[in-house]
């Protein structure tokens, strides 16, 4: 998708190449593997230092997981990195056969629906202080936020080939770097 709108994407497997992006993308996937792998190449306390020091971070559908800070169903053992005062629950929706799509209103990211494709996906519960909801199901269930500079969704918005999910997160990295430039001593 970042590659679509004519953004460098690199892959990010170890904190050299980490400590080389100015935002991070975590995708869809399995999030007790992702902790897991996270962990094992030492990857767990970098990421958290970055999203600390408001380096942006977008989380899809498994993203999302490891960006909430409470997991409701974790598996033995899963850890997430934290970043969101949410409450998520893995796979709200059911099983791989249950995946659906649905247009999603998101009025901050664009003002008609999102293509949205719910895979396994998690639902937010609890939303805290200081996070503001981005999107909703028609029922009012919560499946996209943002808090600063991390934002999470439920859904894959990639697999229908809508692309203003991640123009958002782009323009979030843009300001950041700005902001982060205009910071520097002259």
């Amino acid at each position: 998708m970042l590659r679509e709108l004519g953004v460098e994407a690199t892959l990010v497997r170890r904190e050299s190449e980490l400590s080389a992006v100015d935002g991070l993308i975590i995708p869809g996937g399995e999030s007790s593997v992702m902790d897991k792998l996270a962990r094992m190449f030492a990857l767990d306390g970098p990421l958290r230092a970055r999203i600390r020091s408001g380096m942006p971070v977008f989380g899809t559908c498994a993203g999302l997981i490891m960006l909430a800070n409470n997991v409701l169903d974790a598996i033995d053992g899963q850890e997430s990195l934290g970043g969101l005062d949410v409450d998520v629950r893995r796979n709200a929706f059911g099983a791989q056969v249950d995946s659906f799509e649905v247009g999603v209103m998101a009025p901050a990211i664009a003002e008609t629906p999102l293509a949205a494709a719910f895979i396994r996906a998690p639902v937010v519960e609890r939303v805290g202080d200081g996070v503001e909801v981005l999107a909703r199901l028609n029922d009012g269930r919560v499946v996209g936020v943002r808090q600063g500079n991390v934002v999470g969704i439920s859904f894959h918005p990639e697999v229908a080939g809508d692309t203003r999910v991640h123009e958002y997160f782009v323009r979030l990295v843009a300001d950041f770097v700005a902001s982060s430039k205009s910071a520097l001593p002259a």
